[in-house]
Order: structure tokens, then C-alpha cells, then sequence
């Protein structure tokens, strides 16, 4: 995606944002090649849809993504739609186990952000075999979805990478960096660091490296205690964590070890965005998730009443089992102190108030944040 078309489509999701963050929804709690699968028969706006979400542990699922889902398709459905929802608390068992009941349940289309892309493969599978069609979110599950919709998750690495180097300056090969990446069951992961490392490749000298299990910020903690022991913390320089949550457990190690330096994130969580605040955190990946969670509706509600993506999904995304999945990345932006009042204040996602509590209010005041 160029530039412009980026800028451009930043804007519009920024539009969203502040309009879809304003209400929630409510909903029931339930326990190949893309192109050939075919659509539902025509419905009218009586449809099931049911959504599954993969941990409550980040902040985003319960506070945006669901509540925003819900809202966009009871708005489709001209408040006919029904949403069933399940969330894996992290267990890809569960999660297989709650495709199984969604089965059962007839829901008319899935929407699945999957806890292991891999682990899903044959769910998906079986939902295509009962005719329903799955919506990938977030993460590209393997198996024939029907369709995808994420973030451009290379260029949300190579921000990160590029924000490390500005936060390094010169001193980029004076030490060692380390890199915290994600969970190897989650494929965004292995795309956040494929980005970062094209950007940061020949640029630093990479001294410890991570692939943090489950996205825990106790396990980025003790690798990050390792990562100390192993090099010395007169050598560390700078730090690349995948996101925000793994950032919080990283910088209470480096606090506890007297170490200072930039740290990288993602999600533009509450408490990462006070760390930045704070001078603790250097970056964010800020992520609008009211047009990923819209297109995710959108696309659900199409396939469940037999409509074709074709208005909707502009892109293409090939996973390790299905070419061609008809698609809507979201584009995003570097969120750095000097960035906080133009993104998620501006849009709605957190007041003055939510970020700058007593602990930060100093910290506010410098950077003009009332």
C-alpha cells in the first residue's frame, strides 16, 4: 500500500474510530482457494453470526474489538442480527471446542481470530462442511476462510524498527539490542518480526532474541531477566518488544536491573500509552480497530446472507492453506509521546483523564496533555 493511499485510508479509519468507539453492543456468551467456497443462501437480516476471540489477558478484544463487532452488525442487520459469543481465554482446545458449538448452534457465518492459526485448520474445515462460511480476524487462520481482515502486520514491524533506530540516533551500533517477538502460534507475530528485522538488519547488533510464549508479559519478563544476566546491562542499548503487554513485563525488568533505554510496542494499550507518557515506553503501533472491526461485520454479514466481498474486500492474502482470500488490511501509525493528543485522544479511544492520572499528572503537564 503507498503512502498516499495509507494516509488516506488512516483518515478514514480515524473517522471510524471516534464514531464507533462511542457505544457498545450487547450480545448471547456461548461456551483450499478462497473462491471456492460458496455463499450462504439468501437471508434477510434474521442471521446468526458468532465470534470467537482468542484471550481476555490484552485489552482490546473485551474493550473494542467485541463490543465493536456487535455494534456494526446489529447495525447491518437493522438490529435483526444475532451475535453468539466465545472467547478462549487462550486454550486453542477451547477455542476448537467452541467451533463445535457454534456448529450446533447454526450459526449462519464465524468470525474467528484464532488463538493458533494451525491448530484451527480442521474447525474451519468442519464449518465450511456444515456451510458456514468463516471470517479470519486479526490472525490468518489456515483452513478455507472465506475471508480476512488484520492490520498490515510487516509494516506494523518495520514502524517499530524504524521508531528503535530514531530512538537510538547514532548510538545504534554502540551496544546490543534485544528483540522480544511473539507467540510462534500466532502468524502476526512471525510478520511484526519479519518487518522489524528489515528494517533493523546490518542497522544494530541484535544480542538476545525471543519468541515469547503466549504473548505473556511474565514470560517477556523472565526472558528479558535473561536476556540481562547474558549480556550485561552496560551492553543493552535499546529493546524490541512485539507489544505492550510483553513491554510492561520488560521495562519492570530493566527497572529492576537500573537499566534505562528505548522500548518498542503495539496496541496502544492504556497502560503502554502511560509508559510513554511516563518516558518509560519509547513507542507504541497505534492500531484503530473500529474499520478492522468493521470490515470483519461487514464481510460476516455478506457472506451469511449470500452476498459477495466484492464492494467490501480490495485485497488478497495468500495463507499456507488458501490462495486469494478476498481481504481489508488496515493501515496504522507510530504513536510516540509528541503523538498521543492527534490519535487516541483525537479519536475517541482514551480521555485526558483515562491517561493522565495522579501518577502521570506531571508527566502530562510537560507534554501538554490537558
Amino acid at each position: 500500500m503507498n503512502t498516499r493511499m495509507r494516509r488516506a485510508a488512516f483518515a478514514v479509519a480515524a473517522g471510524a474510530m471516534t464514531v464507533a468507539l462511542a457505544a457498545c453492543g450487547s450480545a448471547k456468551e456461548s461456551g483450499g482457494d478462497s473462491s471456492s467456497s460458496s455463499p450462504s443462501a439468501k437471508k434477510g437480516d434474521a442471521i446468526k453470526v458468532g465470534l470467537l476471540l482468542p484471550e481476555n489477558q490484552t485489552a482490546r478484544y473485551e474493550k473494542f474489538d467485541r463490543p465493536l463487532i456487535e455494534k456494526k452488525v446489529k447495525e447491518l442487520t437493522n438490529g435483526k442480527g444475532e451475535i453468539v459469543y466465545a472467547n478462549a481465554k487462550q486454550d486453542a482446545s477451547l477455542q476448537n471446542q467452541q467451533v463445535d458449538t457454534m456448529i450446533t448452534n447454526k450459526v449462519n457465518v464465524l468470525i474467528v481470530d484464532a488463538v493458533d492459526s494451525a491448530a484451527i485448520k480442521n474447525s474451519v474445515q468442519k464449518a465450511k462442511d456444515a456451510g458456514i462460511p468463516v471470517v479470519a480476524y486479526d490472525r490468518l487462520a489456515q483452513g478455507p476462510i472465506s475471508a480476512y481482515t488484520s492490520f498490515d502486520n510487516e509494516t506494523v514491524g518495520k514502524t517499530q524498527g524504524e521508531a528503535l533506530l530514531t530512538a537510538l540516533g547514532s548510538k545504534a551500533k554502540s551496544g546490543k539490542i534485544v528483540m522480544m517477538n511473539g507467540s510462534v502460534t500466532d502468524p502476526n507475530a512471525a510478520q511484526f518480526k519479519k518487518g522489524a528485522h528489515e528494517v533493523l538488519d546490518g542497522k544494530v547488533n541484535v544480542g538476545k532474541e525471543y519468541d515469547t510464549k503466549d504473548w505473556k508479559p511474565e514470560n517477556a519478563n523472565a526472558n528479558m531477566e535473561g536476556a540481562i544476566s547474558a549480556l550485561g546491562k552496560k551492553n543493552i542499548i535499546g529493546v524490541y518488544s512485539a507489544n505492550d503487554g510483553m513491554a510492561g513485563g520488560i521495562i519492570t525488568a530493566l527497572k529492576a536491573a537500573g537499566i534505562k533505554v528505548p522500548v518498542t510496542g503495539q496496541d496502544a494499550e492504556l497502560a503502554g500509552v502511560q509508559r510513554i507518557v511516563a518516558g518509560e515506553q519509547y513507542m507504541s503501533v497505534y492500531k484503530p480497530y473500529a474499520p478492522e472491526a468493521d470490515a470483519a461485520a461487514e464481510m460476516a454479514v455478506a457472506l451469511a446472507q449470500g452476498e459477495t466481498l466484492d464492494s467490501i474486500a480490495k485485497d488478497k492474502v495468500d495463507s499456507p492453506t488458501t490462495k486469494q482470500v478476498p481481504s481489508v488490511l488496515v493501515p496504522v501509525q507510530s504513536l510516540t509521546a509528541d503523538k498521543i493528543n492527534d490519535t487516541v485522544i483525537k479519536d475517541g479511544v482514551y480521555t485526558v483523564a483515562d491517561i493522565c492520572t495522579a501518577q502521570y499528572k506531571a508527566a502530562c503537564d510537560k507534554l501538554g496533555l490537558k
